[in-house]
């Protein structure tokens, strides 16, 4: 449905062109790297997109590899079409704790303390055995994450020292599966791959997408699909998920991110058809969206599932709209990434799978609010078996 837009809006006096630049190793969903300057209004037609393609609807459970083979091996996906880290929820920079900022009233009830209760699981004696002896030896899986993360995927907690969050349970009942005790490194999202490769960690939990050009460098071990959502007022009067439905809308969206190059490619399709495209604005931080949404001078925000969902959660006022795979127009997965050919997707993907039937795996999922993300099956995904 076609949504006009509303009489009491400004007409648009600017629009910027270009695009920010693409960090190497750095997806299009993270945050910009050199956000420009706050409240900047980003051209709607900026870039050409891949594709104008409508979103196919996506389903809450993926399992295995299915749904994204045909996507991975295409030169469109290569570094800027995977669910990447979400340092700030896509926005410019700002607030690493961006759902709980920008005034409102909070209603969540996730426990976030560095004493929370934590979800465990057990050796597997026929899993751990095929731990290479070298990873092994001791005793220890070294992990990487992404430190000052967003809630709900990893963060720090209230006592502004222990890292929590989905990737680090995750991790640690993996770690528990195989027999190992976690030993948690933080890491830059600029940094990881360089480290990953020259193995000072075993495995980064960071939110990492399964693309073409990472399978040449990692191996992976899928653990969790991959979406954008829209997060606007609950009393909207409209219904955000596709192409026809941003018509005329004013979207706040991260700078040189997958989400703006999928609401690029959106405001070209409906250029295309002869109807008004969307107003894409960038801001420097979470905060200076949510006040911008409250106050009415945006329609809505585009960014990660997992963390606005987080955020509408914790914010009574808002809610999410809409679900778009990560990967559009392709899907994708969400993976542990292991240095390339060292023997460790194998028996990781085989924990994960054993966490899955076991039920602890849903719990992590459901605890920090990403029940819509899991998958029913995990996958070793290498360049030789992409």
């Amino acid at each position: 449905m076609t949504s006009p837009r509303r009489p009491d809006r400004a007409p648009r006096t600017s629009r910027t062109s270009g695009v920010g630049r693409l960090a190497r190793f750095v997806d299009a969903s993270r945050p910009g790297r050199e956000p420009r300057a706050s409240d900047a209004v980003r051209g709607s037609r900026a870039r050409r997109p891949d594709s104008a393609d409508p979103i196919a609807s996506a389903p809450a459970h993926l399992s295995r590899r299915a749904l994204t083979i045909t996507g991975l091996l295409l030169p469109g996906l290569a570094l800027a079409a995977c669910a990447d880290p979400v340092a700030d929820s896509g926005a410019a920079g700002g607030a690493a704790t961006g759902a709980s900022d920008g005034g409102g009233a909070s209603t969540g009830t996730v426990d976030t303390s560095g004493t929370q209760k934590l979800i465990r699981s057990t050796k597997d004696e026929a899993i751990a055995a095929l731990v290479p002896p070298e990873i092994a030896a001791d005793g220890k899986l070294t992990m990487a994450t992404s430190a000052g993360g967003t809630p709900p995927l990893s963060f720090l907690a209230d006592d502004n020292k222990t890292t929590i969050g989905s990737e680090v349970d995750i991790a640690r009942l993996a770690a528990d599966k195989l027999g190992l005790e976690l030993d948690v490194q933080l890491t830059s999202w600029e940094n990881w791959p360089l480290k990953l490769e020259a193995r000072e960690y075993e495995v980064v939990h960071s939110n990492v997408g399964i693309n073409a050009e990472r399978l040449q460098k990692f191996d992976f071990a899928s653990y969790r699909a991959a979406f954008m959502t829209f997060l606007a007022s609950k009393d909207a009067d409209f219904e955000l998920s596709d192409a026809e439905s941003i018509t005329g809308r004013i979207i706040a969206v991260g700078n040189a991110t997958n989400q703006e190059k999928i609401l690029t490619a959106w405001n070209e399709q409906l250029t295309s058809e002869g109807k008004e495209p969307a107003e894409l604005k960038n801001y420097s931080s979470d905060a200076d969206v949510l006040l911008a949404l409250g106050s009415g001078r945006i329609d809505a925000y585009f960014a990660p599932f997992a963390s606005l969902t987080y955020t509408a959660s914790k914010r009574e006022e808002f809610v999410t709209q809409g679900k778009v795979d990560a990967g559009w127009p392709h899907q994708t997965l969400v993976a542990a990434t292991f240095p390339r050919g060292s023997g460790l997707a194998d028996p990781y993907a085989k924990a994960i799978n054993a966490l899955i039937a076991e039920g602890t795996y849903g719990q992590v999922l459901e605890r920090w609010g990403l029940t819509e993300e899991a998958v029913t099956e995990s996958a070793v995904h290498t360049a030789e078996n992409p």
